[in-house]
Formats: C-alpha cells, structure tokens, sequence
C-alpha cells in the first residue's frame, strides 16, 4: 500500500539552482566537465532502480527479517540477493569511488543524492553497500599499495562488501576498553581474538567476500585509545589471483533481534585466531577507524533523510485522500459525506513540519557533500583546509540534528494516518522503527553533541564556527539587498549573533566546571542544527523570490511552496531555538546537584 516516488524536482532545485553545482565543480579539475545534463540523468535513473527495485523489497525484509541458520550462515529476505547482483550490474556503488579501483569517479554530492533515494526505497538493505563505501573510504585513505591491489577493486565493483567491526559487549563509545586481541604471527599477519557486537551486515548471502575492518589490541599496546589498532580480516583469505580462498577463522554467531531495520544483519561476530593484515600505523588504528566513522555518520544522516521524505509522501497522500469531519471554516467539499483531512489545521502543521524539516535536511546534507568534494579533490590547499574544517564542524549536526528531526517527521507522518499509521500494513510503523535506530548507532547523538560542543567549536576557541559563520554569511550576500528577504534574514542573523553570545557563555563556564558542556551539550546542538536550516531556508527563499519575479516562472507554484514553507519554518519550527538556548544557559546545578539516591 505504500509508495515511493524519488523527489527530482527538489533534488534538482537544491543541486542546480541553490549550490549552483555544475558552476562549483568547474573548480575541480576531476569534476569540471560534468554538467547538470549528466547530473540528471544519473539521478533518474538512479531513482528508477531504487523506486522499482529496492522498495517492493521494503516490507517483505521487514516482515521477514534475516535469518540464522547455523554455523555462522546467513541468509537475507527473499528478493534481496537479486537486487544487490542487480546494483552491482548497474554499478551503482561505484559513483562517487576513485577511477583507478574501477570507480566512476562521480562528485560525492551526486553519491549523497543516490544514498538518500536508497534509504528512502530501502534502508534496511542499503545498509549492506553502505557499509562497503565506509570500508572502501579506510582503506584509501591508509591502506598499502598492496592492500588497496587486492581489496578496493573489489569493494568498488561491489564483488565484495566490508563491514566496521568496533564494539563489544563491554565498549561501545569507550572504545580505549575494548579487548580483542591481535598477536603478531611472524610473517606479517596477525591472529585476531575476541568478540564483536552489533555489528551491521557482518554475514549475509549477498557477496562472495565480507571484509572485516577490526579493532584490535597488539600484545604492548599502551590502554586506552593510543593502544588500539585496525587490522583486515576477510571472512575468505584472498588466493594468488585476488579471489576468495581459504576460510578464516571468524564466524557470526548469532544475530540480533531488533526493533527495525530487520532486513540488514546485526551480527554477533566471533574472531577465533583469525588471520588479519594491519592498516595503517601500529597503535593508531582509531585515525583510520574514524575515516570511516565519520562516513557511516554523513550516511546515517541521509538515511534520515530518506525515511523523512518516503514518510511525508506517504502521510500527504493520505491526509489529501482521507474524509473526516468538517473543516472548521465550512465545507469544503460539499458534496460528500466530510472533508479531507488536510484542511485541518493541526494536520496542516504535521504535514509542513515533515516538509520544512525534511528539504532543509536534503539542502543542508548537499551543501555538506559539496563542501566534502572540495576538502578532498579542490586544487587550492586552502580551500581544501576550509572545507574539511566546515565537514568536521557539521558532521555531528548532521548525524544528530537530522536523525532527531527524522525520527519526528516519521512518527508525525504516522499519527495523521491515525489508526492506520499503527497497522503495519500501511508503511508508516515500519518507518518508524526504522528511523529510531539512527539516533542510537555510529555514536548516539549525545556523543554528537559532545563532540560538536566540547570537540568542534571549544576545542579550537570558536574557530570552525566562525568560519562556519563566514561562509553563510557570504552564502546569502546576494539576498541581503532584498527588502522582502528581511523576514527570514533578520531571524537568521539574530540566532547567528546568539549562537556566538551562547558559545562564549558555555566555554567560560567550562574552564571552572566541565560538567557545564555535557549539560548544554544536547541543546547547543539543535541550536546551531536551527542555525544551519535557517540558513538553508534563506538561501531556498531567496532562489525563489528571485525565479518569482523572472516573468517565465512568475506562475511557478514550487516557488511559491518554497516561500510558504519558509514562513512556516521561521514562524513554527525556528522559535525551538529561543527555548534550547534558555535550556543550554541553565547550567549543570539541577542537574548534578540530584543526589544519585533521589532517583
């Protein structure tokens, strides 16, 4: 009953007509010959597959989920297996990879777009090449020449697929705790022990070979996190000619049962002497973990993003569909039995607040994969250096802000189907439980919050902020002279000015009692995640505005709906941002002066 149709008209709003993206990749040599044309195409029929392919799939892996057949085997629900040869034929997971391992070679702003189609049709099953794409990021960024011969190639053509193995029952953010071993065995390989947890598409039917990315303890490695290294354990030992040999000692033991996301395997994974290569340097093995850490956070954002958009579809189709009661103003369809839901206010507000939420998200989560092009492929070193510090910046919002306002955007879209929204068979249930999980892994979103706050913005004095606050600020120059701008850009340039009052309160605060940053933490963060969507609303009002008094397009209702939701942002959503600035002020006493034997 559900339905999926990939947003290419917003898409391509965001992508050519705020970024300006085939005028921004000019700037990158690799880049600077593909134009909106290809864009398109791309993007179309990308859609198509995830619109035909993976989303009839959706509720057949969530009715029926993985399961484990002993002896470490497998099996993933009916029809997946079949997509994925079908994605691998199209290339799919290559977009954004490097041409030398077989990759297309395509901007990472394009792969962003591609992902948030994929979520939106499927996140269950997406989660199996979007953990490959985290693996393959690691290993180019620290892998050997010779590591990279024998496994990018692979994770590229999607042959193989790979997987982060990081928490154990005892760690999870407090990765200097964990245990597993890894003993030298004298020819340059290593016998990896021990036991991992929730660990995404560890075993599955899909692909030939699973390439385990391990963290791991060398036998005089010093505690805590300057003791932990990364080592490759493919669940097949590649032979002489690259291919699958030997089997290795690891196994899954188990999988998990979860509330959503039952198509992907959560796996227990048990390393029994397994044989495992080291990436990177001896005892700096979360540097290289983090590459893909910050890769599987970016992603988790789009998955977000894409259960907002399906969600809202879906809720809209039904509010415009369902008769019930009459709308307070009068009839309005007098000649049945009562009136759509959607002429009700509060429906109204559920609806907009999806939307204001979910295009936000999609232009905000663009701009990033723009700025993530920039940092890796710009020829001018500086503007790489500006770019990496606005992704280091942003990825916690992206990971925190936008999972929490994904999950609200499901669980709103399932309460205007009322009593249908609960019953599985209408989709919306399933988006929720699926959107809940977003906020708990890669680092739940208070370790984001900690890190915007404490990592982010303190930890270098406000520098990143400010250059945050510079580029928006040079970003919406070209409105400024706009009288009718006004009314989004004084609100934008109030909470900008705020957030800098609020930034200097909490770090003085800080240096006397550094419990005042995990108290502001969490606030602080939907504060700035209400600074960046302001932002991206000024930016998307200001286009319109402008494509509204080009008389070709002066009728267009899309731009009209931009400015509409623009208004319904500022005047509904944005006014969060007074009360979580109070909050964030209000310090740490109510919180630690509660007596541990008072709860």
């Amino acid at each position: 009953m559900p339905t999926y149709t990939p947003p290419l008209r917003d898409m391509r709003f965001v992508l050519h007509e705020l970024l300006n993206v085939e005028r921004e990749l000019r700037e990158i040599p690799q880049h600077a010959d593909i134009d909106a044309a290809t864009i398109d195409s791309v993007l179309e029929e990308g859609g198509r597959f995830c619109a035909e392919v993976l989303f009839p799939l959706n509720q057949v892996g969530d009715r029926e989920g993985c399961t484990y057949q002993g002896d470490g085997v497998v099996t993933t629900p009916t029809g997946f297996k079949e997509a994925y040869a079908k994605f691998v034929e199209g290339g799919w997971g290559a977009l954004g990879m490097d041409p030398e391992f077989g990759g297309q070679g395509l901007p990472h702003v394009i792969h962003s777009a591609f992902m948030e189609m994929m979520n939106s049709a499927n996140q269950a099953w997406s989660m199996y090449p979007g953990l490959s794409h985290g693996a393959y990021n690691a290993l180019h960024a620290f892998g050997t020449p010779e590591q990279k011969k024998i496994y990018l190639t692979k994770l590229v053509s999607g042959e193989w697929t790979g997987t982060m193995c990081l928490t154990e029952a005892h760690a999870g953010t407090d990765l200097g705790i964990l245990k597993t071993r890894a003993e030298p065995r004298g020819d340059g390989t290593y016998a990896i022990t021990g036991t991992k947890i929730f660990i995404s598409a560890g075993e599955h039917d899909l692909s030939k070979n699973i390439i385990h990315l391990v963290l791991a303890r060398l036998p005089d490695a010093p505690m805590g996190t300057k003791g932990i290294s990364l080592f490759i354990v493919p669940k097949f030992l590649p032979d002489a000619r690259g291919e699958p040999g030997q089997r290795n000692a690891v196994k899954c033991g188990s999988i998990e049962h979860k509330m959503g996301i039952h198509g992907n395997a959560t796996c227990v994974m048990n390393f029994d002497g397994a044989i495992g290569t080291m990436v990177g340097a001896p005892n700096k093995g979360l540097n290289a973990m983090f590459v893909m850490m910050n890769s599987a956070r970016l992603g988790v954002g789009m998955q977000s993003v894409g259960l907002a958009e399906v969600a809202y579809q879906n809720s809209l189709a039904y509010a415009k569909e369902r008769l019930q009661s009459r709308s307070l103003t009068g009839p309005k369809l007098k000649d049945k039995p009562a009136d759509p839901i959607i002429v009700h206010p509060d429906v109204r507000r559920m609806l907009l607040t999806q939307k204001a939420y979910v295009e936000a998200a999609r232009a905000f989560s663009y701009w990033a994969g723009l700025a993530i092009d920039r940092e890796h492929k710009h020829p001018d070193e500086r503007v790489r250096k500006d770019n990496a510090d606005l992704v280091a910046l942003l990825t916690p919002v992206i990971k925190g802000f936008i999972t929490d306002n994904g999950y609200e955007s499901t669980t709103l879209a399932m309460q205007v189907l009322g009593g249908h929204g609960y019953i599985r068979e209408w989709g919306l249930e399933q988006h929720v439980r699926d959107a809940r999980i977003n906020m708990i892994y890669e680092g739940t979103n208070t370790i984001q919050a900690l890190d915007l706050l404490g990592r982010k913005v303190l930890g270098d004095m406000g520098a990143k902020l400010m250059k945050f606050g510079k580029a928006m600020q040079e970003a919406l120059k070209p409105f400024g002279e706009m009288p009718q701008m006004q009314e989004f850009l004084a609100p934008f340039n109030a909470l900008q000015s705020e957030v800098q009052r609020l930034t200097m309160e909490i770090g003085q605060k800080a240096m006397k009692n550094p419990d005042e940053v995990g108290a502001a933490a969490v606030p602080y963060l939907r504060t700035i995640g209400h600074l960046v969507f302001s932002f991206a609303w000024c930016g998307a009002a200001g286009v319109a505005m402008r494509k509204l008094a080009d008389p070709a397009t002066a009728d267009d209702p899309f731009y009209k709906a931009k400015i509409a939701t623009a208004r319904f942002y500022f005047a509904k959503l944005y006014p969060e941002s007074a009360a979580l600035i109070a909050q964030a002020r209000a310090g740490s006493q109510a919180l630690m002066a509660f007596d541990e034997a008072m709860f």
